[in-house]
């Protein structure tokens, strides 16, 4: 944890996103704790404190590019949270990312700067991976 600052980020290494919104963090001279999920997998009651705590549902959360979504049956509008926590709890992948927690909040931070809203100090620049530049709010 960073001191009186904590931060937590659920992350995959093998998104870009998530690498991004990491980077961020550290560059504004942060040591986040970081939770590859993909390794450490999810329990429902985790999962249901993070949605709690961003204001959103499972469906929010679901990822559908890249996994398994669509072949466990969980795109269709009737498919409840239940089913979708019980399908992220199995399949890690399924969770969106990176999911960051500080003490301003809980948030996806889809894109990558919805990072900087959650920090109370903030980096003097930022270049992504693909080389855009990140307007810094000052």
């Amino acid at each position: 944890m960073t001191g009186s600052f904590p931060i937590i980020i659920y992350h995959n290494p093998d998104c870009g996103t998530s690498r991004n919104a990491l980077a961020m963090i550290e560059a504004a001279g942060y040591a986040p704790d970081i939770v590859d999920y993909r390794q450490a997998g999810w329990t429902r009651p985790l999962l249901e404190d993070l949605l709690a705590k961003m204001g959103i549902g499972a469906r929010a959360l679901l990822r559908e590019k890249g996994t398994s979504a669509a072949e466990l049956g969980l795109l269709g509008e009737g498919v409840a949270d239940a089913a979708l926590l019980e399908a992220m709890v199995e399949h890690p992948i399924l969770v969106n990312r990176p999911i960051v927690v500080t003490p301003r909040g809980t948030r996806l931070c889809r894109p990558s700067e919805q990072v900087l809203s959650l920090l109370d100090r903030l980096p003097d620049g930022f270049v992504k991976e693909d080389g855009e530049r990140v307007d810094i709010p000052r």
